[in-house]
């Protein structure tokens, strides 16, 4: 009776692995998402030169170099500095002095203020946008400055890399114009070691504001850009302006009018006029089917990447928006979205669940600038409270459940010996301990044949050529005709 229940007992653990799916651990909750410091993957970093402080307008994780933890902030006081954020890093308490110990590199690559970095080339470069109305490329190692690109005549707002070709990027500035750039067109001022270059493809007065009946449009008036976006197709760049609410797509081949665009958004105000709300940035999925627009009504509107005409297809809200510093950005998974707000709070909406965002608190000013690390569940912000926060789960939220034993097991069915005279004789020895056997299980060559027969009596055993086949052919992972791997399903089903 023992035995029947150790076979028994073998027989449901195998059946159990093959038929039923096994349960894990769901995907982690945002906001079980902290930054308390003190530990690798989460801190605070303090952002100031010489003791003085300088709010950060930029962050971007790398894509590459060092597995995707290398963060790259820029602030006010045009500075870029370089972190690895897989170290120990700063708590609240002591990132004053503490963050100058994990900081890799820092440099002043402008004189104003730094609004967005793109790494580009592998990682190897950095570009920096700037309010000296030019954009900036740097050798991450020597922190050396190798070109500077001048074509614009206000603040160079935002970049965006050539998603395929890491010589072509793009710039959109305050003066409404947006400009295309190849790294392989350049002249080189004679005395000098940097090389300086023209836009070889410039739109301007992309996002003027709307005509309106009683008012009319300032003669010489500017709109910002306040995003540009490659599309992952290569050929078609999206633009966002500060003044007109919608988002343009742009044939970057005959740069001169929007293929498409997306409806404006505005609000009625008391008197029936329309509000036209701007646009603060720019996101995507990775795949590019789905795109979003932080706005200014305290909203962000999801766009179908394939047809952005047909309107808003979903929409999130419950921060604010009280300023165009203030970033969204798609998660690498396309699952999430997260956000800065005035409030100082940082958001994060599950895209299937737009009503229910997490919350994280911790900082103590508008946070503006957010980015994703690409290769972990891991975040960073930045704030007017002159701190960039590193967020990610605590080290036991990485614990997995240890699956059941007789989840575990995998079976192997090997000679017993080479003296053995029958091709038949076969072992069952298990991957990892377990209670021990019966002594017919290990010595008779047929009992595991013997007790599947008792479990099924009306299987043919010894009377087909199939029931002779050896049982190695059904529990190890041998190909057959159908290229997939044979379970003792295959067995039921073909004798």
């Amino acid at each position: 009776m023992a035995t029947r229940c150790q076979h028994d007992s073998l027989f449901h653990a195998l059946s159990t692995r093959e038929l039923r799916p096994c349960k894990v651990r769901g995907r982690p909750h945002m906001g079980r998402l902290c930054s308390e410091g003190g530990s690798s993957g989460s801190g605070v970093l303090s952002v100031e030169h010489d003791g003085v402080p300088a709010p950060p307008l930029a962050v971007s994780y790398s894509k590459k170099r060092g597995d995707g933890h290398m963060l790259a902030v820029a602030d006010e006081e045009g500075f870029v500095s370089i972190f690895n954020t897989r170290l120990q890093l700063p708590t609240f308490m002591a990132t004053n002095y503490e963050t100058d110990k994990i900081r890799l590199k820092s440099w002043m690559a402008h004189t104003n203020a730094i609004f967005d970095v793109s790494w580009i080339q592998d990682d190897t470069r950095i570009l920096t946008a700037s309010g000296d109305q030019t954009v900036r490329l740097w050798d991450v190692e020597s922190h050396k400055a190798l070109g500077v690109m001048r074509g614009h005549s206000g603040s160079v707002k935002s970049l965006c890399a050539h998603p395929s070709n890491a010589e072509i990027f793009a710039s959109g500035s305050r003066d409404g114009s947006i400009a295309l750039w190849d790294l392989r067109t350049s002249t080189t001022i004679s005395g000098t070691e940097v090389t300086h270059y023209r836009p070889v493809s410039c739109v301007t007065d992309t996002h003027l504001a709307p005509r309106s009946k009683n008012v009319r449009r300032r003669k010489g008036a500017t709109y910002s850009v306040t995003g540009v976006l490659y599309q992952q197709d290569e050929r078609i760049l999206a633009t966002s302006g500060a003044a007109d609410g919608v988002v343009k797509f742009w044939d970057t081949r005959k740069l001169k009018v929007p293929v498409v665009q997306t409806p404006s958004q505005h609000t009625r105000t008391s008197e029936g006029v329309g509000r036209v709300h701007g646009i603060t940035s720019l996101s995507q999925d990775p795949t590019s089917s789905r795109l979003i627009a932080s706005c200014t009504d305290s909203k962000i509107y999801m766009y179908d990447g394939a047809f952005p005409e047909r309107g808003v297809i979903s929409s999130f809200s419950g921060h604010i928006v009280g300023s165009f510093y203030i970033k969204a950005a798609f998660s690498p998974d396309s699952a999430h979205i997260l956000s800065g707000s005035t409030d100082g709070n940082v958001y994060i909406w599950q895209v299937d669940n737009p009503s229910n965002p997490a919350v994280l608190e911790g900082h103590r000013g508008e946070v503006t600038a957010v980015d994703w690390c690409s290769s972990s569940c891991k975040i960073v912000t930045s704030s007017d409270d002159c701190m960039v926060r590193v967020w990610s789960l605590k080290e036991h939220e990485f614990t997995r459940h240890q699956l059941p034993s007789l989840f575990c097991h995998r079976l192997h069915c090997v000679s017993t010996s080479p003296s053995s005279t029958s091709n038949d004789d076969v072992s069952v020895i298990p991957e990892t301990p377990q209670p021990k056997q019966p002594k017919s299980l290990a010595s008779t060559p047929t009992s595991v044949l013997d007790s599947l027969s008792e479990l099924h009596p009306n299987l043919p055993h010894g009377s087909s050529p199939r029931a002779k086949r050896d049982i190695r052919q059904v529990l190890s992972p041998v190909f057959d005709g159908r290229k997939r791997p044979r379970t003792i399903r295959d067995y039921f089903s073909h004798t």
